[in-house]
């Protein structure tokens, strides 16, 4: 073996490694580190796997090469691993960076041992492969096992351990995740123990557990405004939804002063919304939606729904109130299921009702009326009539606590658009942006044309489309492409693949094409947006946002 060669070969390969493991790490914490979800990912982007995946079969050819041959085809893999590393080399700008979290940290000790074992034998072998040779040879005089075929496999094993420890590197990632599970799980469950031990030794604490499909984020920062201005009240920040973000606030937050705790409660796979449940302990819940949203971990609606309604049950089972919207069909049909459950809307029939909504590019302004057949007039600076139902939710939530309405006037109009969340942005001069670019689903982007439709402007949607929505992804891009051809001047869609379906229904819709453009990233979108000549102001909707790992 070509010591030298072999240096060079190795150390090209652990940059690549480096930079590879690093996107690969990426990728797990952005899919939340659980197997399942990755592997689907891995799935669904194998085109990025395939030239390793090459590099790995070819460098078996190494097996029968020698001399000069050899060593072309491993200067050969050595430019291919050139091309791994350049093609993930960091200093590209992601949405979400990843985050050297303590786990991520021991991820990568478990990652860099799984690699060390391809590099330390593939040092030790040949000499440990030419050793045995010789004692074999000096005790077998009569035979020779030093052959020919056995001095090329010797060779050639070095540089076939050292590349498939980067050819692997997609496998050995989950797999670190996979071996450091029982760490994992210790260390959260510590955690999450302190964080029940201080709700515990909150008494007085009242906790209030938000979760649905949609709008549930939306809700917290509406209730947070209302309650806060009677209480002092605590709510999960961003999107901190999940057991550790819940734990994570609560130990880092959570003060003796805190009268109201609001934690919203996210899920995508069935009894997530228990397992939250478990930790917070809410007296009461708020449930915003029902809907296809996370289809492809939940596999049904009627787990969604299911999964949801934990929040109802361990509501239920303390006695607590648990606040329902009412005007989601499949969230009325199962309320009568739960005597406690409080029934808000827009229709006949709920407990709170919103009515003579009046809509305008400048704010909404509606009534609401009360159980005992009061009722009173709001008004606020948020857009649309779907607004209309979380600060509804929100009111009738402090109203049932004790806070009369109109105490609730003057923080409803104080309300302000959640960041990201039809969030008007006047970028001054002939521009206006409605930043709608968090987590869209279906129920979410018909209020997003709505609300674009108030305007008397040039209409122009940017949209990346829907995920996560299962089997009934291109079906619903496609109703969102016909809904979109009624409600706009202008459609630019980003990503040709994924938007292939909203184009589709576009089409359908009798749109004329010529004013639809499909590019390839955000920022060649947005410069196709300044290139259109209006003498109406451009409000410009940007429809969801996808994540770095779509």
């Amino acid at each position: 073996m070509n010591i030298a060669l072999f240096c060079i070969y190795s150390a090209v390969t652990i940059a690549a490694v480096v930079f590879l493991g690093l996107r690969e790490f990426h990728m797990l914490q952005l899919n939340g580190y659980k197997t399942p979800e990755h592997s689907w990912w891995m799935k669904k982007n194998f085109r990025r796997y395939i030239f390793p995946l090459v590099l790995f079969a070819v460098q078996f050819l190494l097996i029968p090469l020698s001399g000069a041959a050899r060593t072309a085809l491993v200067i050969a893999l050595m430019l291919g691993n050139i091309i791994i590393a350049l093609l993930n080399k960091p200093g590209k700008k992601f949405k979400k960076p990843l985050k050297y979290t303590a786990r991520v940290k021991r991820m990568l000790v478990t990652f860099s041992i799984l690699v060390a074992v391809f590099f330390i034998i593939a040092v030790i072998k040949g000499k440990t492969t030419i050793y045995f040779n010789r004692i074999w040879n000096e005790a077998h005089t009569d035979f020779t096992y030093d052959s020919k075929e056995t001095r090329w496999f010797t060779k050639a094993l070095p540089y076939i351990l050292a590349g498939s420890a980067l050819y692997l590197t997609p496998i050995l990632v989950p797999l670190s995740n996979l071996i450091n599970k029982p760490v994992e799980k210790a260390v959260q469950n510590w955690y999450i123990n302190d964080a029940k031990r201080i709700l515990r030794e909150s008494p007085s604490l009242h906790k209030i557990g938000i979760t649905g499909s949609y709008g549930k984020t939306s809700m917290k920062f509406y209730l947070s405004e209302l309650l806060g201005s009677q209480y002092n009240t605590l709510k999960t920040p961003e999107s901190f939804n999940t057991p550790m973000g819940v734990t994570i606030t609560v130990r880092q937050h959570l003060k003796p002063t805190h009268e109201y705790f609001i934690c919203e409660m996210g899920a995508r796979r069935v009894h997530e919304i228990k397992e939250l449940c478990d930790i917070a302990e809410p007296h009461d819940g708020i449930i915003t939606s029902v809907g296809p949203q996370h289809l492809e971990t939940f596999k049904s609606i009627e787990n969604v729904l299911n999964t949801k309604f934990e929040l109802a049950d361990a509501v239920q089972a303390r006695g607590g109130k648990i606040y329902l919207n009412g005007d989601n069909e499949l969230i009325r049909k199962k309320a009568p299921e739960y005597p406690n459950a409080v029934l808000y809307g827009l229709q006949e029939g709920n407990d709170y009702r919103a009515t003579d909504v009046s809509v305008s590019d400048k704010g909404t302004d509606f009534t609401v009326t009360v159980p005992d057949g009061s009722s009173y007039r709001f008004s606020m600076k948020l857009l649309g009539e779907h607004n209309v139902q979380n600060v509804l939710g929100a009111i009738a939530y402090c109203h049932g606590i004790g806070i009369p309405l109109e105490k609730l006037a003057l923080p409803v109009k104080r309300i302000a658009a959640v960041p990201h969340r039809l969030q008007l942005l006047d970028k001054g001069g002939n521009m206006t942006y409605i930043d709608d670019a968090y987590n869209s689903n279906p129920s979410g982007c018909r209020a997003a044309l709505n609300v674009l439709g108030l305007f008397d402007a040039c209409r122009i949607l940017v949209t990346p489309g829907m995920v996560e929505l299962g089997a009934k992804q291109e079906e619903l891009n496609f109703e969102f492409g016909q809904e979109a051809a009624k409600a706009c001047d202008y459609i630019v869609l980003v990503g040709k693949n994924q938007t292939v379906p909203i184009y589709n229904g576009i089409k359908d819709a009798g749109f004329d094409m010529d004013k639809v453009y499909v590019a390839d990233s955000l920022g060649e979108a947005l410069a196709r947006v300044q290139e259109y000549k209006t003498d109406k102001k451009k409000i410009v909707l940007l429809e969801n946002d996808l994540p770095d790992n779509y």
